[in-house]
């Protein structure tokens, strides 16, 4: 594998994702070491940034903030190192829930509704406006850090002071019913949806790390053609904030009505998806035949193109 030349795998970092990046990074940094690459673990959090000047690429396994929000992406950009996953921009958007919102609300691709929330809204207001139950969250967080789930009437103003704590800006989200999915893109295909099945009240921190209850079925349970359509769908949400390389989109369906062919929301996207045994990427990959190794491989041989482009 010596065309990679010497690869740095950069996990941990400083945001409240640590743990969970460590995880993922040393499941990264053990595939590439089965598979012969001269590949380094590195820890921006412990090391000099400058230090990954002697590396030929990197192998992005940062979660949250400075790692996943355009920071590392434009470091490595100045310092002309190849790395996977989206660019700058791409990276930035992605990571805040409401900018991403609002640009896919203008080329017209569903996702549920919002309203910024402030120390000086009318909680009241918004909880009307959205119904009840709603969902309150950190704008710039991942792995479901600081969001609740509001239930009854005057219990947002609680909500908004947790998700504050974890960023300045906070929205209300919408609440839809049907299901939390997942689309894994890799490349220019998107991989098998996954249904995410909690077995608390949503799929929250515990959920995704820290439980093994947590159902997640691929086959999705949805029919093909809508499928199909979802994953269409899906890399066009991706394309349109700039992503590129490869990532997740998750999306909410709503709750079917009498006849009709239930709706689609697209929730978030993730340019830097988590690559624990937890992990949903990998989980999609295997279901279309990929193993982890040949996933971890693909993925960083897309930099030898260096085009990280949005």
């Amino acid at each position: 594998m010596n065309k990679f030349g010497k690869v740095a795998v950069m996990f941990g970092g400083k945001s409240g994702e640590r743990e969970v990046s460590i995880k993922s990074g040393s499941a990264v940094l053990a595939s590439l070491k089965r598979q012969g690459v001269n590949v380094v673990a590195f820890d921006p959090a412990m090391q000099a940034l400058s230090e990954i000047s002697q590396f030929d690429r990197a192998f992005i396994s940062l979660h949250g903030r400075y790692g996943e929000d355009g920071t590392i992406q434009g470091a490595l950009e100045l310092m002309e190192i190849p790395f996977t996953g989206s660019g700058v921009m791409a990276s930035s958007l992605g990571m805040d829930k409401w900018r991403t919102k609002l640009m896919w609300r203008a080329v017209g691709i569903p996702t549920p509704n919002f309203e910024v929330v402030t120390e000086k809204s009318d909680f009241g207001v918004i909880e009307q406006k959205l119904g009840l139950p709603l969902f309150v969250k950190p704008a710039n967080e991942g792995s479901s850090i600081g969001i609740s789930k509001v239930k009854t009437a005057g219990g947002l103003k609680a909500g908004y002071e947790l998700a504050a704590k974890a960023d300045s800006l906070v929205i209300a989200e919408q609440f839809v019913g049907g299901g939390e999915y997942t689309v894994g893109i890799l490349g220019d295909e998107a991989l098998p949806i996954i249904r995410i099945v909690p077995k608390n009240d949503f799929y929250d921190f515990e959920a995704k790390y820290l439980r093994d209850d947590t159902e997640y079925l691929c086959p999705s349970g949805l029919s093909a053609e809508k499928e199909k359509l979802i994953q269409q769908e899906a890399m066009q949400a991706f394309r349109a904030i700039g992503c590129s390389g490869w990532g997740r989109v998750d999306f909410l369906m709503d709750e079917p009505e009498g006849n009709k062919e239930p709706k689609h929301y697209f929730l978030e996207v993730n340019t830097s998806p988590g690559m624990t045994d937890h992990s949903l990427v990998p989980m999609a990959a295997k279901a279309a035949g990929i193993s982890f190794d040949e996933l971890v491989i693909n993925i960083l041989s897309m930099t030898l193109d260096h085009k990280n482009v949005g």
